[in-house]
């Protein structure tokens, strides 16, 4: 008997947990782009996807007409971890909607460690405006405060998803209030500087060697005087300091400490040595050949962790709530 009443005990409070938000899959279009050239200059031609994500919407109010202020999330090359969901709860709890971008399971895809081919950062920047196009239009979300965070390869998403020649490929009239990118890969280096004018933030450590901290600095100071971009390093971190997992070695994981790519103003990711595009597997191979190896380290680190979870609740505040 003591167990039925310790089942029902736990059953109630999950009905009052969930009582507070209303929960939706919401479904739509995307396609599969292998480059950001492809969005540039063919995005019509492209094979469509389809994808489809979580949104959480809190309810604090009896009004059914209420707008509420929203967080894409975006996950990297392992997909959804419970790091990323205690973002997602602690927006939730400031009275932000939150939705889970699904890019991974749309597509049948675990995980891309290793290949990063499997779907590109472009498929997903794409997945992330076509969500935004659909939430834009939801009766309870507030178009004009929507605002974009991933984790490394989502942190990728998050941070070109503010390069102009992309998102005006895309939507010329929709833009994220704010983008705040954990951990990208800033190894891709733009000729073309134009960026969203909405505040871009990057998050991460300074013992990083699956997506190094030096190139996001030179990229901010590239970009600074124009753009509204700014950085922070966690001092004795590495990639994931925000898991609560110890920092262990995945051997099969690329380390780009020794790469940098130009992105050119087409959208041609460029291979380090030569001015060939690395426009499908074949040729991303033949380039990471040159200068990526393997073996990372990745893992929490307390002091980074709880850092970071305080500046993204004050920075998802400042341009989402104020």
């Amino acid at each position: 008997m003591k167990n039925i009443y310790l089942v029902l005990f736990f059953f109630l409070l999950y009905l009052n947990a969930s009582s507070q938000y209303k929960i939706e899959k919401i479904d739509f279009v995307s396609a599969n782009p292998y480059s950001f050239n492809d969005i540039i200059s063919n995005l019509d031609n492209q094979k469509k996807q389809k994808v489809h994500g979580k949104l959480v919407i809190p309810k604090d109010s009896l009004d059914q007409e209420k707008k509420y202020p929203l967080v894409i999330g975006v996950a990297g090359s392992l997909g959804w971890g419970e790091h990323h969901y205690k973002y997602l709860k602690m927006y939730q709890e400031m009275g932000i909607a939150t939705f889970e971008l699904n890019s991974f399971k749309s597509r049948g895809i675990l995980s891309t460690v290793g290949t990063q081919n499997k779907i590109t950062i472009a498929a997903m920047i794409l997945d992330a405006y076509k969500a935004l196009e659909v939430l834009s239009k939801h009766p309870n979300i507030d178009k004009n405060r929507i605002s974009i965070t991933g984790w490394s390869l989502g942190g990728g998403v998050t941070l070109f998803s503010a390069w102009l020649p992309l998102k005006e490929a895309i939507n010329k009239e929709l833009s994220f209030a704010s983008h705040l990118a954990f951990y990208p890969p800033c190894f891709i280096d733009p000729d073309n500087t134009n960026f969203s004018k909405s505040p871009i933030h990057i998050l991460i450590g300074e013992l990083d060697n699956w997506t190094p901290s030096a190139p996001c600095l030179d990229l901010v100071n590239k970009l600074k005087t124009k753009t509204n971009i700014d950085l922070t390093v966690y001092k004795d971190s590495y990639h994931s300091f925000d898991r609560e997992s110890p920092v262990i070695r995945d051997e099969n994981a690329y380390n780009f400490s020794d790469c940098t790519f130009r992105l050119d103003e087409k959208g041609n990711v460029l291979m380090n040595y030569f001015n060939i595009a690395m426009s499908n597997p074949f040729l991303q191979k033949i380039g990471f050949m040159m200068c990526v190896s393997r073996g990372v380290f990745f893992g929490g680190n307390t002091k980074a962790r709880e850092k970071s979870y305080n500046f993204s609740k004050e920075f998802m505040r400042k341009t989402l709530l104020n």
